[in-house]
């Protein structure tokens, strides 16, 4: 039976015959939307009756849709991790993608997306950078390799086919991670309209009739798992080269235009999906918690030896740090719901628990000034506002950066991976090795890392040369004791 030869997954063998009609075009295939949006959308086509069928447009010439289209557009997905403190390991196979298009090669396939009778929705993650606009795509004839430039035509096939009927007009949700990403794909779209002079009543029907979602998505997916792809194959009684991984946690937070929850009964299923008038507060936690957790105990947990996320976290001293500095410094800045706020941040506490998922400490270590800026100083300065006395895990955290950047700690070398005027930096500020009251002013009052002066924090270059002393002279976890029992 080892060796018994295995049918390719489709649909007569799934049992997926059913046609769905086409209400979603999907702009980009891969890992993350294979295990979130499209997870999402079977989840509501087999709980609630949605009956959406997805067609997935290959957003470059390198894609890769014929793969799915081997397999009848069919995948197994892989849920793993934990929730709720319980280990969740599911698998499923996912069958709301009904056709895949490769623009390049079909474009009159693309064309016709635009006449489907049902269509409503347009999808896309085609990364951070696939959001923007290219001049040199100055003629409507395609096929073309921008995004907004593909969804700009798309819109005006349909506009012209119906007449510019209201509504026939689509729903535009993009997940790409971008600030306002609704928004600035809409506004590239109207650059394409005027650079390619397209008629006045077009644009009108794009601004009335067509409503542009922005979003906050959160889910990783590591996609294939070809360092253990025996394994996953093992479970299957056909074969799948197109299965995906997701870790179990998801998050999507959509900004609410002309009753969005009215069109999708997102709230029929069991997902943390919102449907909000205002998604910024939303932002703000995964930042603040999410990205803040990772980045607060990052330094203190590599001079404590650790290597994981999941081994920092399990560790006493550093989940207790870092759960500390979450609930009594960090929550309390946020200006949140206290209960939503908890439990927001006991879900990124499993996620970091997650054993089916290695994430190492020295990828989050990467650019690690610029993070501590965006998603820690914040939450530490707020602190001060509103207690007008400094967080001192918050302030541990820092100091445990700054020493960070020296470089080596014991005989290990630590892994500076940074743009190299903040590494030279902090090698000139470093050669007052032995005097921490001038490291830490240096340190402190560098504008290039934080944009504003440090020193003026009333007691924290004090501090900090403190957490410094204290960091050298001992191992991390009774420097940072001795640091909070000598300001207490």
């Amino acid at each position: 039976m080892e060796n018994q030869i295995k049918q390719k997954l489709n649909r007569e063998f799934n049992d997926s015959q059913e046609k769905l009609p086409i209400k979603i075009v999907q702009f980009g295939g891969g890992n993350f939307m294979r295990g979130f949006t499209d997870y999402v959308i079977d989840l509501l086509n087999k709980k609630t009756g949605f009956n959406a069928g997805i067609v997935n447009v290959q957003p470059t010439q390198g894609g890769s849709v014929h793969k799915l289209e081997e397999q009848d557009n069919l995948y197994t997905l892989f849920t793993r991790g934990i929730k709720k403190g319980e280990i969740i390991d599911e698998k499923q196979i996912i069958s709301a993608i009904q056709k895949s298009v490769n623009p390049y090669t079909h474009y009159d396939e693309f064309l016709a997306l635009a006449k489907e009778e049902a269509l409503e929705f347009v999808f896309s993650n085609t990364t951070e950078t696939g959001i923007a606009y290219d001049e040199l795509e100055n003629t409507y004839q395609g096929p073309h390799k921008n995004f907004p430039a593909k969804v700009t035509v798309l819109l005006y096939e349909r506009f012209k086919h119906f007449n510019g009927a209201p509504e026939k007009g689509l729903r535009i949700i993009p997940c790409e991670l971008i600030e306002d990403n609704a928004l600035a794909l809409k506004q590239i779209i109207l650059q394409y309209a005027k650079l390619w002079n397209l008629e006045d009543c077009f644009v009108q029907w794009i601004e009335q009739d067509n409503y542009f979602h922005n979003t906050l998505v959160d889910r990783i997916v590591p996609g294939y798992p070809k360092d253990d792809a025996e394994s996953y194959e093992e479970q299957l009684d056909y074969e799948d080269r197109m299965m995906v991984v997701s870790e179990a946690f998801l998050l999507f937070v959509i900004q609410d235009v002309n009753n969005l929850k009215g069109r999708i009964p997102f709230d029929q299923i069991n997902e943390q999906i919102l449907v909000v008038d205002d998604i910024q507060p939303y932002r703000l936690r995964k930042v603040r918690i999410l990205n803040g957790g990772h980045t607060l105990m990052l330094a203190p947990a590599i001079l404590s030896g650790m290597e994981t996320v999941k081994e920092s976290i399990e560790n006493p001293f550093i989940g207790k740090f870092l759960s500390e500095t979450i609930f009594n410094e960090v929550n309390p800045t946020l200006g949140l719901d206290e209960n939503e706020l908890k439990n927001f941040a006991e879900d990124v506490f499993d996620r970091f628990k997650n054993p089916f998922i290695k994430h190492y400490l020295t990828s989050i270590a990467l650019y690690f000034v610029s993070k501590f800026k965006v998603r820690i100083l914040p939450s530490l300065l707020g602190y001060v506002d509103i207690n007008q006395k400094l967080p001192l895990n918050l302030t541990f955290s820092l100091a445990s950066l700054i020493r960070f950047y020296q470089g080596s700690y014991g005989e290990k070398w630590l892994p500076l991976n940074d743009e190299s005027s903040v590494v030279e930096k902090f090698k000139e500020i470093w050669t007052h090795y032995n005097d921490y009251e001038t490291v830490a002013e240096l340190a402190l009052s560098e504008a290039s890392f934080w944009d504003t002066d440090l020193t003026k924090v009333k007691g924290l270059k004090s501090a900090v040369a403190k957490a410094l002393w204290e960091i050298d002279h001992h191992d991390t976890e009774t420097a940072y004791h001795n640091f909070v029992q000598f300001y207490s």
